[in-house]
């Protein structure tokens, strides 16, 4: 993590736990085995990210801005949701999407 990436996160970077990693369908399936779901988002999903469960220890998995997620993510992810999207607007910015997701997160858990 570069020292702007740590500036811009105003702290938040040292209280999230967050890994690079070289391989990452490997590394999902890993931390799968290890009980914890894996949750991709992606606006292509059938499904809402009000309809999972994710109550539970989960990794919340984001794709890069204009490219999303590659078909090998999303493919190796447990649940594969969106968040529902009113109006013309077909996405959101990559920062923008993990502040609702880990709302809904909060929210589902009882600690919003």
């Amino acid at each position: 993590m570069t020292p702007a990436v740590r500036k811009a996160a105003s702290g938040a970077a040292e209280s999230v736990p967050f890994i690079a990693v070289t391989n990452l369908a490997r590394t999902l399936e890993t931390i799968k085995e290890r009980g914890v779901t894996t949750v991709a988002l992606s606006s292509d999903a059938g499904s809402s990210i009000h309809s999972a469960d994710l109550t539970g220890p989960i990794a919340v998995v984001i794709g890069s801005e204009g490219k999303g997620l590659r078909r090998l993510t999303v493919q190796t992810c447990d649940i594969v949701v969106r968040l529902p999207m009113v109006g013309s607007v077909e996405s959101l910015n990559a920062s923008v999407t993990a502040a609702v997701s880990l709302y809904e997160i909060l929210r589902q858990r009882g600690q919003s």
